[in-house]
C-alpha cells in the first residue's frame, strides 16, 4: 500500500454523527484522555472486522470524522484500512486516528483493518523510507532458523498488539502486517521475511488478537502460499490474507494465489492501487478493496415471533376485516409487539384486530380507520434504530428494509438479513419512487420516507 493523500472535504458544514455514534463514543472520549502507554477501554467495542462480503478502501492517513461519516452514507464501502503502527508506514503521524475516531467508526457501523506497516523485506527497494526504520536482518543464523529476523517479528508484534489496545480494538480482532514486495527469487531475503511474519503471527496470536497478512500476490502472498503447500509446519501461517492485485475485478481470486487457501471468508483483495474517489462531496486517494471476512455476508432462516409466528413474509399487501391468513397472524404479532392488540396471533381479522389497527392508526397520527394497506407495512419497517444500509450489510435491520420493499411491490422474495446486490437494485427503484438520489444505500432520509409510508 503506497502512501496517499489526505481527504478534501469540500461540504462547507459536515453533517453531524449520528447519534448511535455519539452515543458510543463516550468510551472514546475517556480513551482520548490516556496516555501514550495507556490502554484504551475495548469491552464495549466489537471484533472487527465482523462478518463481511463488500467493499472496503484503505488510506495512508486516517480520514477525518465528517468524512468518515459521509462516505457512510453515500460510499459502496463498509471496511476501511488504517495504520496503526510501524515505523516504515507512509503517515507516522496519525492525526485522526484516537480510540474515540475507532469507536465512532464501529459504532456508525464500519469494519476496520488496523496494519502495521514495520521491518521490511532486506531486498525490497523501497525501504528502508526513512533512514531510521530498520529492514529484516537476512542473516540465516544457525541451522538456518533466521533467528534475527523472528526476533524482530517478536518484538513488532508486542508493538502491534499495545497500538491496538491503546486505540480500544478488542482481542481477537485481525491485526494486519503490510509486507511490501519484494524478490522472492533472494533466498535469504524470502526467509528471513517468511521468518519474521512467523514470529510476529505467534506474537500476536498469544497475545490475544487474530492474524493477516497484507502483500503482493505475486510476491509476499504467493511466497506464503508455497510455503503453506511444500513446507507445512516451518512457518506459523497468518489467519487471513490481504493480497493486491490490481486487475480491477472485486473478487478474492488470483491465479497467484491456490484457491485453497484462506477459505472460506479469509480473503482480502486489494482490486485496485491509489486512486481519487468522490462521495457525497467528500474525495479522498484510496486503494480499493473486497473483503470476504468473518462468516461472510449471508442469508439467515425467517424470524418467527409471539410464539411461531412467521412475521418475514416474501409478501405484504392489502388486509380487510374477514380476511384469514399468515399476513394476517403476522399484523396481529406486530400489533401486540407494540402493545396494541392483546390477544394471541388466530390469522383471523376480526373485531378485536380491527380495533387494535384503527388505535395503531391513531397513534401514529393517521386516521382511525380497520383497514390495513401497503403503507401501513412500510410504516411498521421503519420503526426502530436508522443505521446507514448498503451492499453487504447483514442485521435485523436489512430484515425491516427487505419487508418494506416487499410491501411495495418492488420487490418479492426472502426476508433473510442480507442485502445483496437484488436488494439493492430494488432500493435505487423505490428512491426513484419517492424522489431521492439512487444510490442503493439506507440513510436517514430513506427511514423518513419510510416512516410516513410512502413508495408504495
Amino acid at each position: 500500500m503506497t502512501p496517499s493523500t489526505t481527504a478534501r472535504v469540500r461540504r462547507s458544514t459536515p453533517r453531524r454523527v449520528r447519534v448511535a455514534a455519539a452515543c458510543t463514543s463516550l468510551l472514546g472520549l475517556v480513551g482520548g484522555l490516556l496516555g501514550a502507554g495507556a490502554t484504551a477501554p475495548a469491552a464495549a467495542n466489537p471484533v472487527t472486522p465482523g462478518n463481511l462480503t463488500g467493499y472496503g478502501f484503505d488510506q495512508c492517513e486516517a480520514p477525518s470524522q465528517a468524512a468518515m461519516t459521509r462516505w457512510m452514507e453515500t460510499s459502496p464501502f463498509l471496511a476501511v484500512g488504517i495504520y496503526i503502527s510501524g515505523a516504515s508506514r507512509g503517515c507516522r503521524e496519525q492525526r485522526n486516528l484516537t480510540p474515540q475516531w475507532v469507536s465512532t467508526q464501529l459504532a456508525q457501523g464500519w469494519e476496520l483493518l488496523p496494519i502495521t506497516l514495520g521491518p521490511q523485506a532486506s531486498c525490497s527497494p523501497h525501504f528502508p523510507r526513512y533512514g531510521n526504520d530498520p529492514t529484516i536482518n537476512p542473516t540465516p543464523g544457525a541451522g538456518n532458523n533466521y533467528t534475527a529476523a523472528r526476533a524482530m517479528g517478536r518484538t513488532e508484534g508486542q508493538r502491534s498488539v499495545d497500538a491496538a489496545r491503546r486505540l480500544g480494538i478488542a482481542p481477537r480482532s485481525v491485526l494486519w502486517y503490510d509486507m511490501e514486495a519484494f524478490d522472492v527469487g533472494n533466498t535469504h531475503c524470502r526467509e528471513s521475511a517468511l521468518a519474521f511474519v512467523s514470529a510476529w503471527n505467534t506474537t500476536v496470536k498469544r497475545l490475544g488478537f487474530t492474524t493477516g497478512l497484507y502483500s503482493s500476490a505475486g510476491s509476499g502472498l504467493n511466497a506464503w502460499d508455497d510455503a503453506r503447500v511444500n513446507r507445512p509446519g516451518r512457518y506459523v501461517m497468518p489467519q487471513y490474507i490481504w493480497f493486491a492485485r490490481w486487475d480491477e475485478v472485486a473478487n478474492s481470486s488470483t491465479s497467484y494465489l491456490r484457491e485453497d487457501g484462506w477459505r472460506p471468508n479469509r480473503r482480502v483483495k486489494q482490486y485496485r492501487g491509489g486512486h481519487l474517489e468522490t462521495h457525497g462531496g467528500v474525495t479522498i486517494n484510496i486503494d480499493s478493496n473486497w473483503l470476504e471476512v468473518g462468516k461472510g455476508s449471508r442469508a439467515l432462516p425467517p424470524v418467527t415471533k409471539c410464539g411461531d409466528v412467521l412475521v418475514d413474509l416474501p409478501r405484504y399487501g392489502a388486509l380487510t376485516p374477514g380476511a384469514k391468513g399468515r399476513m394476517v397472524s403476522a399484523l396481529q404479532c406486530n400489533l401486540r409487539m407494540r402493545g396494541f392488540y392483546s390477544g394471541e396471533p388466530t390469522g383471523r381479522y376480526d373485531d378485536a384486530t380491527g380495533a387494535a389497527v384503527a388505535a395503531y392508526r391513531r397513534d401514529r397520527g393517521m386516521d382511525g380507520g380497520r383497514t390495513w394497506g401497503r403503507t401501513g407495512w412500510v410504516r411498521l419497517a421503519s420503526e426502530g434504530a436508522r443505521p446507514v444500509l448498503k451492499l453487504g450489510s447483514n442485521s435485523w435491520h436489512v430484515r425491516r428494509v427487505q419487508r418494506m420493499l416487499n410491501a411495495t411491490g418492488l420487490r418479492e422474495g426472502a426476508v433473510d438479513a442480507y442485502y445483496d446486490r437484488e436488494v439493492a437494485d430494488a432500493v435505487k427503484q423505490w428512491q426513484a419512487r419517492v424522489k431521492q438520489p439512487q444510490t442503493g444505500i439506507v440513510t436517514e432520509a430513506s427511514w423518513r420516507a419510510m416512516s410516513f409510508g410512502r413508495g408504495v
